[in-house]
């Protein structure tokens, strides 16, 4: 490891601690939106103390309803509920804090994101002040093709929704100051989210993932003053080698920060807390409140969970969690990669999906019917039903590209079949907790998940199964590996986007003009593959053919 603190020291990116106690002198920013208790009181953040690398380093609603008019209400809405919110998380911050700490020097840059279809965080850097001056009231503009582009960030033809043909004009981006919050991996820098709106009719724009969750959102409200509460587990892998290192070996045998195994393994992890710590710790600082850490299955892979919230406020926060983890291994000069499947023979990094509906701050999931072993009520049952039923057609919102496949193999943790069981790790739907704490686990969505349309696609199933009554299948018992004759996870991204694009329901949950924007940008990553010579082909061919 102590290559790695060298490497780490040489770095110059490590930021002073000019931040530390700031987070502690923060006055409760506002909640989010109004829903039910998210989960015990934080306790209080102690001031960050320096990790072990610095000592040694010295350092089905239109779209047309989301109007601005709508976005006022619910900001009313959650002024409302902070009057009685007994949960104030730390790091997030009100426009007068923000203030403050300008006038005070201790923040002179705010980041103003949002996320492209593959779940990128784009968008601009502001000077505070004039953040302060122009962009809480007016926002800021971008070009549109930040929603319409590939992974090389180069304008792909065939979207109607932005081209040459339109010019590539402007995207309204209208920060949610909700989302505001202290970056504090970064020297004096604060952090926020964007909504994209429609100039001309005012409402956000369909197209933009965070809208399309804001409307599965309001689609559950109106079911039933329904809240949808979520948390989404992120696995990852850590590299000793930094990103430009990585880079230039292609990817290609990079030395992982451990050698054992390390699931639950303490002493592996203790090793690798020059990163884990530093990472609690600004996730904590940042508006990201933290459970806990621990090894993972594979060689260097690792899991970092945080609190459960309202879905979108979840979303937000997965956004967050892998901005500041990627962010943090570039200074301390390693590398981090969410990749689905990097390694064929080690397991791949999933973003298991908890979900479960509230209303009037109880868990509506609770109930004395009876599924298998399980008390729920009906809609618990009818929200799996829906959520089963419409798996396939909506697979690429939960595996979105080529490599997403490849982690769906028997015996590595992953599932491969459709069936639902409670607490069964091999099973996809993984039904788990009881009373308030009941919920459904889905285990499908990879590490490379676009969480903004991971959780729309998890939602509009449920409802529609709630709406419709559809019931599950029989639970599953044993191992589904082993099991015969049960309907198969999608095995490519082809096969997904086959489905995808004949599917009736996807067309209805996100409208003609948003289900033909995101078939494409599906197709677009799979052609683009089938176009790829591989090293794997060259390895295979080159000579023996």
């Amino acid at each position: 490891m102590s290559t790695l603190v060298r490497r780490g020291s040489a770095s110059g990116h490590l930021r002073p601690a000019t931040l530390r106690c700031v987070c502690s002198a923060l006055v409760a920013p506002e909640p989010r939106a109004p829903g039910p208790p998210i989960a015990a009181k934080n306790a209080p953040l102690a001031q960050r103390s320096s990790s072990p690398w610095r000592r040694q380093s010295g350092s089905s609603s239109s779209s047309s309803a989301f109007s601005f008019s709508t976005l006022t209400a619910t900001k009313k809405a959650a002024a409302a509920a902070a009057a009685a919110a007994k949960e104030r998380v730390r790091g997030l911050l009100t426009v007068e804090e923000l203030k403050r700490l300008v006038e005070e020097d201790e923040i002179e840059t705010v980041v103003v994101g949002l996320t492209d279809c593959y779940g990128r965080l784009v968008g601009k850097r502001f000077t505070a002040s004039f953040f302060l001056e122009s962009a809480v009231e007016d926002g800021t503009h971008g070009c549109s093709y930040l929603l319409a582009t590939d992974m090389d960030m180069e304008p792909v033809p065939g979207y109607r929704f932005a081209g040459w043909e339109q010019g590539y004009g402007d995207i309204h981006l209208v920060p949610d100051m909700r989302s505001l919050r202290i970056a504090s991996w970064l020297e004096k820098t604060a952090f926020v989210l964007c909504d994209v709106v429609d100039d001309e009719s005012r409402a956000l724009a369909p197209h933009a993932p965070r809208s399309i969750l804001k409307k599965q959102i309001a689609e559950a409200h109106s079911l039933g003053d329904l809240v949808p509460m979520a948390a989404s587990e992120l696995e990852y892998y850590l590299y000793q080698q930094n990103f430009e290192e990585a880079k230039e070996k292609n990817y290609a045998g990079l030395k992982p920060v451990g050698w054992h195994r390390e699931d639950y393994h303490i002493l592996q992890g203790s090793r690798e807390e020059f990163f884990h710590g530093p990472a609690r710790r600004h996730l904590q600082a940042s508006g990201v409140p933290v459970e806990n850490s621990k090894g993972e299955f594979g060689i260097g892979q690792h899991e970092l969970n945080v609190k459960y919230a309202e879905v979108l406020e979840m979303a937000d926060r997965h956004v967050v969690y892998k901005q500041c983890l990627k962010e943090l291994a570039d200074q301390l000069g390693v590398a981090i990669t969410f990749m689905a499947k990097p390694h064929f023979d080690q397991p791949g990094s999933s973003s298991h999906l908890h979900l479960s509906l509230w209303k009037d701050g109880k868990n509506a999931f609770h109930g004395d019917k009876k599924l298998g072993s399980i008390s729920c009520s009906d809609e618990f049952r009818w929200f799996l039903g829906g959520w089963m039923k419409h798996t396939p057609e909506l697979m690429v919102f939960y595996a979105p590209n080529v490599n997403s496949y490849k982690r769906f193999i028997a015996g590595s943790w992953a599932p491969t079949q459709l069936v639902w069981s409670r607490d069964n790790r091999t099973a996809p739907f993984r039904l788990i907790g009881s009373g308030k704490s009941l919920r459904i686990e889905c285990r499908l969505p990879g590490a490379d998940c676009n969480p903004y349309l991971a959780f729309a696609a998890a939602l509009a199933s449920g409802l529609d199964g709630i709406r419709h009554k559809i019931e599950p299948p029989a639970a599953f018992e044993g191992d589904v590996y082993k099991a015969k004759n049960l309907q198969q996870v999608p095995r490519s991204l082809g096969e997904a986007v086959a489905l995808f694009q004949k599917s009736a329901f996807a067309k209805a949950m996100l409208g003609d003009d948003v289900h033909h924007h995101y078939a494409h940008f599906f197709e677009t990553e799979h052609l683009a593959h089938l176009q790829t010579v591989t090293d794997w082909e060259r390895n295979r061919y080159f000579e023996q053919i």
